[in-house]
C-alpha cells in the first residue's frame, strides 16, 4: 500500500488524484489539505479517512473540526497546517496541487523530509526553481511532473538521459481564442475565456491558457525541471491536444508522448513511476483522428508567452513578478474589475517597475509577491 499526501485535494488535480486512489485500491491518503471548499473536503475525509487534514483559514478549520467530530482526524490550518500535511510521517509521496506561491514552503519542507514530489504547482518552480532543484538533488528526492506537457517530456526522456537534448518542443492547444487578433479580444468576457476547447481545468489555469500565460509558466518550469536554456524550449501550437510534448535530440530524432487529453494519466504516472498501471478512459483512435496540425504561437496578440521568455532571461525575481502580476490580474478579471487585455498589460507594467533581486531567498520571493500585489491594488 503506497501512502500519499495531497495539497489541494478539492481542486481539479486533487479530485482526479482521488479518482485514481478510488480506482487503483493500493494507494492510501494519509494527509490532505484544501482551501475553502469545506463541504467537498468533508466528503473526501469520510471516503478516504486521512489521519491529518489542513485548511487555510482558522474559521474554516473550526467548522470542519466540528463537522467531523465523530472521526479520529487531526485538523489544522494556515501555513503550519500545509507544512504538517506535506511532511506527514507516513506519506511516501506528496501531490502538490494547490494554486499559487503557497506551495513553496510545504514543498521545501517535504523535500527535506525525504518525500517524493508529484508536482502540479507551477509557481513552486517558476518562482523558486533555483532553490527547489538543487535542494531536491541534495536530498536525493525525485521531482515527478504532473502537468501533461512536462510529464510528456519526462516520459520522452526515459532511457535517453545520457543523450544530449537539442530542443524541448512544448505543445500548446492555443486556447479558446486561437487565431483571433487583438481587436477581437477587446470585449472578451469571463464566460468566453473559461471555455477551453480540450481540457477541463480550474478557473485560474483556464484563463491562463487563454492568454498563453500558462504556456509561459510551463516554459519557465521546463527550464528548471530539465536543465535547459530558454532558447532550447520551443512552443508549438497543436490544437488537437494529442501530442502532449516532444524532445528533439542532437541527432535530429524527435520522441513524443501522445494520448487523449486526460489529466489522470500524468497524475497516475507520477504516483507509480517508473511503473505503468491500467487506466480506464478513451484511447486514441488514429483512424478517426486522421490528422494532427501544428502552428507557430502568436506572441504579438497573446503577449503572455513573450513576457514569460523575457522574465526567465532576466532571471532573479522577475519570474516571481511575472507570476504574481498574472495571479492578481486574473483574479481581477474573474471579478470583472478589469478587461481581458489588461492582464498582459499589468504583467508588463509590473515587470518594468520591479526592484531586481538576483538570487532571491524564499523571504525575498514572498516580499516580491507582496510588493506586486500592493502595486496592482494601488493602480487598478
Amino acid at each position: 500500500m503506497k501512502k500519499i499526501a495531497i495539497l489541494g485535494s478539492t481542486g481539479s488535480i486533487g479530485t482526479q488524484t482521488l479518482e485514481i486512489v478510488r480506482e487503483q485500491k493500493d494507494l492510501q491518503v494519509v494527509a490532505m489539505a484544501a482551501g475553502s471548499n469545506i463541504r467537498l473536503l468533508e466528503e473526501q475525509i469520510r471516503e478516504f479517512h486521512p489521519s491529518f487534514v489542513a485548511v487555510w483559514e482558522e474559521e474554516a478549520a473550526k467548522e470542519l473540526k466540528e463537522n467531523i467530530s465523530d472521526m479520529q482526524v487531526k485538523v489544522s490550518c494556515g501555513m503550519e497546517g500545509l507544512i504538517e500535511a506535506a511532511t506527514a510521517e507516513q506519506a511516501e509521496i506528496l501531490v502538490t496541487a494547490i494554486v499559487g506561491m503557497l506551495g513553496i514552503r510545504p514543498t521545501i519542507a517535504a523535500i527535506r523530509a525525504g518525500k517524493a514530489i508529484a508536482l502540479a504547482n507551477k509557481e513552486t518552480l517558476v518562482t523558486a526553481g533555483h532553490l527547489i532543484m538543487p535542494l531536491a538533488k541534495e536530498c536525493n528526492v525525485p521531482i515527478l511532473p504532473v502537468d501533461s506537457e512536462h510529464s510528456a517530456i519526462f516520459q520522452s526522456l526515459n532511457g535517453e538521459r545520457q543523450n544530449k537534448i537539442a530542443k524541448i518542443l512544448l505543445t500548446a492547444s492555443g486556447g479558446p481564442f486561437r487565431g483571433r487578433k487583438r481587436e477581437e479580444l477587446e470585449d472578451i468576457q469571463v464566460e468566453d475565456a473559461l471555455k477551453h476547447p480540450n481540457w477541463t481545468m480550474g478557473r485560474k489555469i483556464t484563463i491562463d491558457s487563454s492568454t498563453m500565460v500558462n504556456k509561459g509558466l510551463e516554459v519557465i518550469e521546463a527550464k528548471w525541471l530539465f536543465d535547459v536554456e530558454p532558447e532550447n524550449i520551443q512552443v508549438v501550437v497543436q490544437p488537437q491536444s494529442v501530442i502532449h510534448s516532444m524532445v528533439e535530440y542532437e541527432d535530429g530524432a524527435v520522441i513524443a508522448q501522445l494520448g487523449t487529453p486526460d489529466m489522470r494519466l500524468p497524475i497516475q504516472y507520477a504516483l507509480y513511476y517508473p511503473k505503468r498501471r491500467p487506466l480506464g478512459g478513451d484511447r486514441l483512435d488514429f483512424w478517426k483522428l486522421k490528422s494532427i496540425t501544428f502552428e507557430e504561437p502568436d506572441t504579438e496578440n497573446f503577449r503572455g508567452l513573450a513576457l514569460a521568455y523575457e522574465a526567465i532571461r532576466r532571471g532573479g525575481n522577475v519570474p516571481t513578478v511575472f507570476n504574481a502580476a498574472n495571479e492578481r490580474a486574473v483574479a481581477k478579471f474573474l471579478n470583472r474589475e478589469i478587461k481581458y487585455l489588461q492582464i498582459p498589460e499589468i504583467i508588463e507594467d509590473c515587470m518594468a517597475r520591479a526592484t531586481f533581486a538576483a538570487s532571491p531567498s524564499v523571504e525575498q520571493i514572498l516580499e516580491t509577491e507582496a510588493a506586486v500585489y500592493d502595486y496592482i491594488e494601488s493602480r487598478f
